[in-house]
Protein backbone atom coordinates (compact mmCIF):
# COMPACT_ATOMS: atom_id res chain seq x y z
CA UNK A 1 0.00 0.00 0.00
CA UNK A 2 1.31 3.45 -0.85
CA UNK A 3 2.46 5.62 2.05
CA UNK A 4 -0.05 8.37 1.23
CA UNK A 5 -2.99 6.01 0.80
CA UNK A 6 -4.96 5.44 3.98
CA UNK A 7 -7.55 2.82 4.70
CA UNK A 8 -10.89 3.35 6.36
CA UNK A 9 -13.50 1.11 7.94
CA UNK A 10 -15.47 -0.66 5.22
CA UNK A 11 -12.71 -0.57 2.58
CA UNK A 12 -12.29 -3.77 0.57
CA UNK A 13 -8.73 -5.09 0.76
CA UNK A 14 -6.61 -8.12 -0.09
CA UNK A 15 -3.63 -9.62 1.72
CA UNK A 16 -1.46 -12.72 1.56
CA UNK A 17 -1.93 -15.47 4.15
CA UNK A 18 -0.32 -18.90 4.05
CA UNK A 19 0.49 -18.53 0.36
CA UNK A 20 -3.00 -17.49 -0.68
CA UNK A 21 -4.62 -14.16 -1.48
CA UNK A 22 -7.37 -13.34 0.98
CA UNK A 23 -10.17 -10.86 0.30
CA UNK A 24 -11.84 -9.00 3.12
CA UNK A 25 -12.88 -5.74 4.68
CA UNK A 26 -11.26 -3.26 7.05
CA UNK A 27 -13.07 -3.32 10.38
CA UNK A 28 -10.94 -0.95 12.44
CA UNK A 29 -7.83 1.23 12.37
CA UNK A 30 -5.80 0.52 15.51
CA UNK A 31 -3.66 3.37 16.84
CA UNK A 32 -2.76 2.17 20.35
CA UNK A 33 -1.62 -1.01 22.07
CA UNK A 34 -4.64 -3.27 22.44
CA UNK A 35 -5.87 -6.88 22.52
CA UNK A 36 -7.81 -7.87 19.40
CA UNK A 37 -8.16 -10.74 16.94
CA UNK A 38 -6.65 -13.09 19.51
CA UNK A 39 -3.38 -11.25 20.09
CA UNK A 40 -1.75 -8.14 21.50
CA UNK A 41 -1.32 -5.46 18.84
CA UNK A 42 1.49 -2.99 19.49
CA UNK A 43 0.22 -0.12 17.34
CA UNK A 44 0.48 3.66 17.67
CA UNK A 45 -0.73 6.74 15.81
CA UNK A 46 2.67 6.83 14.05
CA UNK A 47 2.57 3.08 13.32
CA UNK A 48 -1.10 2.07 12.90
CA UNK A 49 -2.37 -1.41 12.13
CA UNK A 50 -5.69 -2.55 10.71
CA UNK A 51 -8.13 -5.21 11.88
CA UNK A 52 -9.56 -6.97 8.84
CA UNK A 53 -12.16 -9.68 8.39
CA UNK A 54 -11.96 -12.37 5.71
CA UNK A 55 -14.93 -12.49 3.33
CA UNK A 56 -14.55 -16.27 2.94
CA UNK A 57 -13.98 -17.49 6.52
CA UNK A 58 -15.16 -14.58 8.65
CA UNK A 59 -11.93 -14.77 10.64
CA UNK A 60 -10.33 -11.60 11.91
CA UNK A 61 -6.67 -10.67 11.56
CA UNK A 62 -4.50 -7.62 12.16
CA UNK A 63 -2.02 -6.33 9.57
CA UNK A 64 0.30 -3.40 9.05
CA UNK A 65 -0.67 -1.10 6.15
CA UNK A 66 2.13 -2.45 3.94
CA UNK A 67 0.57 -5.92 3.97
CA UNK A 68 -2.80 -4.72 2.70
CA UNK A 69 -3.78 -3.76 -0.83
CA UNK A 70 -6.91 -1.68 -1.36
CA UNK A 71 -9.26 -3.22 -3.94
CA UNK A 72 -10.64 -1.08 -6.69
Amino acid sequence: MAENESLEKGDDVTWRSHGQTVHGEVEQKITRRTETAGRTVDASSDDPQYKVKSDKTGREAVHKPGALKKDG
